[in-house]
């Protein structure tokens, strides 16, 4: 085909798909870690996209009143082009709320020398209030967070549990892993639980999500950081939100890295190994030590049991906590609610709470105390623990 022949079939080509079925948004947005002065939006479509988030601070003005910021995804410089989408929102204000709105144009044609634009999907912009969201902000005086986990792709579950979850009262959500029971495709992924976290609140309120043993497994296991990026790259990372500072760890597998069924793929010792340098600097940062309140969330308990997971981690972890005085742990991964004082035979000096997987942990926090309730699925309230200032 010579390259008149060719300039022609790619403008009919370039035609037809912009004059046929539009793009789609297929999954969220969702927001991640959401920071001071950041917030992550996640998003995906059917077909290969450049996309961007539009911002405008939350006044009396219409959205549209002027030309908004736009941000996109980029990667050595370049605009990324697929159907996952992470575009991060920077250069925000802490404590503030901002309106925001998505947008994602197909890419019908790409060589080396051009590049086909198609239509263009977004959040609804003309007849539906923008989305909001607001920035951490740890001189905040009060926080409220919500914990599940171990839902294991159960979402009416996952539903009626954080039925009570809105913006503006909760202020983020916790997913302390196994929230599927693995990850082999991005389909099963948005139906085990994204999905209708987004239809009750994730474009509005994030969720911090905590890696469960069974998030590492499967083929799309690898990819877990493209759908729930953290500031470390990892699936560890901090924040700290009012009163609060959060040490997310991950727990790793369960059995040892030889176990027949992880395949001769994993190296979970090395991993968490690496994870506890990590977390000798976390501890020993100003940020930190300078928080009133301190929370360690991991999925596996690093006790209860003589797995070789949970044996290691306590090894490698709970000295460290210990010396960095953690206020409580929050768990899951046992499928049992248990309350173990601090000082028992697992070594921890702090009190560790496993949440079961099917009450509610929900936790307020302010200049007097941390308040820390576990409640059934009717709401009565199983378990209640305070840590005073």
């Amino acid at each position: 085909m010579n390259s008149l022949k060719k300039a022609v079939v790619s403008i009919l080509f370039a035609a037809v798909c912009a004059g046929g079925s539009a793009v789609e948004i297929t999954f969220g947005p969702y927001l991640q870690q959401v920071g001071e002065h950041e917030a992550v939006v996640v998003w995906g479509t059917d077909v290969r996209s450049v996309s961007w988030v539009e911002t405008a601070p939350d006044d009396d003005f219409h959205f549209y009143a002027e030309e908004r910021p736009k941000y996109f995804q980029t990667h050595l410089g370049r605009k990324v082009i697929g159907t996952l989408h992470r575009v991060k929102v920077d250069g925000l204000q802490p404590g503030t709320t901002y309106r925001y709105r998505v947008f994602s144009q197909e890419v019908t044609e790409e060589d080396s020398y051009q590049v086909s634009y198609g239509r263009v999907a977004s959040t609804r912009v003309y007849k539906k209030e923008p989305l909001r969201f607001t920035t951490i902000d740890p001189s905040k005086r009060s926080i409220r967070f919500s914990v599940v986990n171990d839902m294991h792709a159960d979402t009416a579950k996952m539903a009626n549990l954080l039925r009570g979850v809105r913006r503006g009262d909760t202020d983020f959500v916790i997913f302390n892993g196994d929230m599927v029971s693995h990850m082999d495709t991005r389909q099963q992924l948005m139906d085990g639980f994204v999905n209708k976290a987004v239809e009750m609140f994730a474009s509005e309120v994030p969720f911090y999500m905590v890696r469960g043993n069974h998030e590492g497994r499967g083929v799309l296991a690898s990819s877990y950081p493209d759908y729930f990026p953290a500031s470390t790259g990892m699936p560890y990372y901090a924040f700290r939100q009012g009163p609060v500072f959060f040490v997310v760890m991950d727990g790793g597998e369960d059995k040892p890295d030889s176990d027949i069924e992880y395949f001769g793929l994993n190296q979970m010792d090395r991993y968490r190994e690496d994870e506890a340098r990590w977390l000798k600097e976390v501890v020993g940062s100003e940020e930190f030590r300078s928080a009133p309140y301190k929370v360690a969330v991991v999925h596996v308990p690093p006790f209860g049991d003589t797995w070789h997971g949970q044996l290691h981690s306590q090894r490698l972890f709970v000295p460290i906590l210990n010396e960095a005085g953690i206020d409580v742990m929050l768990c899951g991964h046992l499928h049992r609610h248990l309350y173990v004082e601090a000082g028992g035979e697992n070594g921890a000096e702090f009190p560790v709470i496993v949440n079961s997987n099917v009450d509610l942990l929900e936790a307020t926090a302010d200049d007097r105390s941390l308040e820390i309730s576990v409640r059934d699925a009717s709401g009565r309230e199983i378990l209640h623990h305070s840590v005073e200032r």
